[in-house]
């Protein structure tokens, strides 16, 4: 049942970028560490340009292939879930990116392959 298509990730790409740079502030992140806010600013910009640069139909130069993008994206999961544990973040830190993490994994496993025409 995968049914997130590359046009709808390319939709929640913007706003997640945002989110990331936006929230740690309004959540207070960082009380247990500061990278805790750092580290999700510094993805979220990382977010946007890698958006920019997505061949999708909301990328802007177009030079990052699409399954490229999956794999950041599967590779930023990974980072966020295991983050609590290398850089001992506790609390809202800690929760903000496990559940962060979670997202992302899912959005890429339910994403649907792309039919390629020959």
């Amino acid at each position: 049942m995968k049914f997130i298509t590359k046009r709808i990730h390319a939709l929640l790409d913007y706003p997640v970028a945002l989110a990331l740079i936006v929230l740690p502030f309004l959540l207070g992140l960082g009380e247990s560490n500061p990278l805790a806010l750092q580290l999700s600013m510094a993805t979220g910009i990382a977010a946007l340009v890698l958006t920019i640069l997505t061949d999708h139909h909301l990328g802007i130069l177009k030079v990052v292939p699409y399954r490229v993008h999956l794999m950041v994206d599967f590779l930023v999961a990974v980072v966020f879930i295991l983050a609590p544990f290398i850089f001992s973040f506790e609390g809202m830190d800690a929760y903000y990116y496990w559940s962060n993490g979670i997202a992302v994994l899912i959005v890429v496993s339910l994403h649907k392959p792309e039919v390629v025409s020959v």
